[in-house]
């Protein structure tokens, strides 16, 4: 990894007004030796819509700041001009970044290094240098989960809210997930994450999900090997109501400033610890079939006799743990908390104080706040942002401690 290069996959969609920020970012790097390869895209139906036409006016001028721009070793895909972009059918970020990812894994090294970033997110400059310092250190690891925090809008209450709320679910989602020792305890974001272009071609690349595409290939990514999750230097995303994408950080603003926060719940932490019960009894399972905390959702997923199959094609214990864990995978998770959900009747803010009575009770700020009064909707804001980053500081602390996910 010595001489690796470093390949930025960057989709660009209506990212004009943020683009001089990330050039400037570019620039400041200490570590030189990188390649920069830009989709900028849209729908070509979108140059015949009245209300759209504007975005694909300000996507030609990004393909025109970019051409004009001093950052050396940059390619510029143009998805944007008329006839130029996507089909009815194949559009979104999704699409945009396995465009970038493919022509990087057409031109790259197996050795070297494919680094995903958005238009809206900042970074310091010691950032590349340490991604390819973390692939020299730990030789095992397949990619890197970057750690990240989202600057406050200092000018919009409503944004600010929001993204607390947001980050606070994401936070004690992953804390949970680690704390319960699970394999899949990531957080997916597409202006987070890097990995070497061997594992990319080795995993069939990126799917182009039209949203959430960063999920299922960080989960790809970990399903094939070890992902380191801590970093001293970590991504800044912009916190901002953005419709860009299906579902993610700007759309769940736009929905949560509304009132619903409905895909977004603060699960129980029991729910995770059923979770955790299952994973423990995957070498008794091997044996034998018992009934486990995720039994009847497993049956309702797969049918009837979900171990047995997985019995016969596993010639070990561990094999057969290794199918379990591959099966029961982030997304299955996801799924079985939503599905306990729908049938459990809670409350965020009472969900959320049980866990940080739970894991944190001797801390003093969890010993000072009345709870009781905590509110996501009339809390302070300042409130708010010290819970958002008590859970940050843990997180990373915990991050430290196991490093890589095996």
């Amino acid at each position: 990894m010595s001489d690796s290069r470093i390949y930025i996959a960057l989709p660009l969609m209506d990212e004009l007004e943020n683009l001089p920020h990330l050039l400037e970012d570019l620039k400041k790097q200490t570590f030189s030796d990188f390649q920069v390869v830009v989709c900028v895209n849209q729908p070509d139906a979108w140059w015949d819509d009245p209300v759209k036409q504007s975005i694909c006016q300000r996507n030609l001028a990004t393909v025109d700041l970019l051409a004009n721009s001093d950052i050396d070793n940059m390619v510029v895909i143009d998805r944007t001009s008329k006839g130029k972009g996507w089909d009815a059918k194949h559009y979104g970020v999704g699409w945009a970044r396995k465009t970038v990812m493919d022509h990087i894994s057409k031109i790259a090294r197996p050795k070297d290094i494919l680094l995903s970033l958005d238009g809206d997110t900042s970074f310091g400059n010691c950032y590349f240098h340490e991604i390819v310092t973390a692939f020299q250190a730990f030789e095992e690891i397949k990619a890197i989960a970057v750690p990240y925090f989202h600057p406050m809008p200092a000018d919009n209450n409503a944004a600010a809210r929001a993204i607390l709320h947001y980050e606070i679910y994401m936070r004690h989602y992953f804390l949970n997930m680690l704390l319960s020792g699970n394999p899949y305890s990531f957080t997916a974001l597409g202006s987070a994450m890097a990995c070497t272009v061997d594992s990319y071609n080795r995993i069939g690349g990126i799917t182009p999900h039209k949203s959430g595409e960063d999920f299922y290939f960080l989960q790809k990514l970990r399903k094939f090997g070890a992902v380191l999750i801590w970093l001293e230097e970590k991504v800044f995303p912009a916190a901002r109501f953005s419709d860009r994408v299906f579902f993610g950080t700007g759309p769940a603003m736009i929905k949560g400033s509304k009132g619903d926060w409905t895909a977004y719940p603060i699960y129980p932490t029991c729910f995770f610890e059923e979770v955790k019960t299952t994973f423990e009894k995957f070498k008794q399972l091997y044996q034998t079939d018992e009934e486990t905390p995720m039994s009847a959702f497993l049956q309702e997923k797969f049918g009837e006799n979900f171990w047995e199959p997985l019995r016969k094609n596993a010639r070990t214990t561990q094999q057969f743990e290794r199918a379990c864990q591959l099966k029961i995978d982030g997304l299955r998770i996801l799924q079985y908390l939503k599905w306990r959900h729908n049938n459990h009747v809670s409350n965020d803010e009472e969900n959320l104080a049980c866990f940080m009575k739970h894991y944190f009770a001797e801390e003093s700020f969890v010993r000072q706040t009345n709870w009781a009064e905590f509110n996501f909707k009339t809390s302070p804001l300042h409130f708010l942002n010290t819970l958002r980053t008590f859970l940050y500081e843990k997180e990373n602390r915990w991050r430290k401690r196991i490093k890589i996910l095996r």
